[in-house]
């Protein structure tokens, strides 16, 4: 569901522990504030592991009791992949979680200090005062076929851009050490052809073994009778 900004702030009273979480691979920072920005004890480090999150979700009931606050709202960048462990565990903890834009957070320490500098605590008060604000979005989590659905596209999109890059070195090859190649095969990618550039991928190669070498190799290669009217063109 989609808030305003006014909507967003709203949610938050008195009664709401805010706390931001600079995200890392190993090691999180966290800080706790009230809804005014008062900050509430110190920077609290923790590793990214079962233990470590236990830990956290133990210091966030400390402060709750200790400030007598009855909701909590945890803020973190959406920092590559080494949010969503932690994001999975808070929810399962019924932790309601949101996210900040990172974009955001460097601008937000600029103003806070005068310098973009990085530094564990400062970014994460930074984003739990972004929180504050009201400028955060609540991030949606798919569930059953749908969490399989959306994990199988980010597979695929990120298979197909691996296959881009590879058709690209290829091609960036042939055209400096081989241009010959593909006047005599339409595409690199036939099953002839591969086995020709696998075995064979600079014309001296083919020169050195003639039509015989590279004829047996098909035959070895491919299972089944290979002519010798391509390897005349080569």
């Amino acid at each position: 569901m989609n808030y305003t900004q006014n909507q967003r702030i709203s949610q938050i009273t008195e009664s709401t522990l805010i706390v931001g979480v600079d995200i890392a691979k190993h090691k999180h920072v966290a800080r706790a504030q009230n809804d005014r920005g008062l900050m509430y004890g110190k920077a609290f480090s923790f590793p990214s592991t079962r233990q470590g999150f236990e830990a956290f979700c133990y210091w966030i009931k400390h402060l709750m009791a200790e400030h007598e606050k009855t909701q909590v709202l945890v803020g973190m960048e959406p920092t590559g992949h080494y949010w969503m462990t932690l994001a999975a565990f808070l929810r399962s903890r019924g932790i309601p979680i949101v996210v900040v834009n990172p974009m955001h957070v460097k601008k937000s320490k600029e103003l806070d200090d005068h310098s973009p500098t990085k530094n564990d605590p400062k970014d994460a008060r930074a984003i739990a005062q972004l929180v504050k604000d009201g400028q955060y979005s609540v991030p949606y989590f798919p569930t059953g076929v749908y969490a399989e659905l959306r994990e199988a596209v980010k597979i695929r999109d990120h298979l197909s851009c691996e296959l881009q890059r590879i058709q690209a070195k290829v091609h960036n090859w042939l055209d400096r050490y081989f241009p010959e190649f593909l006047t005599v095969f339409t595409s690199w990618e036939g099953r002839a052809a591969f086995e020709t550039l696998k075995h064979f991928p600079l014309p001296q190669d083919i020169i050195r073994v003639g039509a015989l070498g590279v004829l047996t190799t098909w035959q070895k290669s491919i299972k089944k009778d290979s002519g010798p009217s391509v390897l005349m063109s080569l």
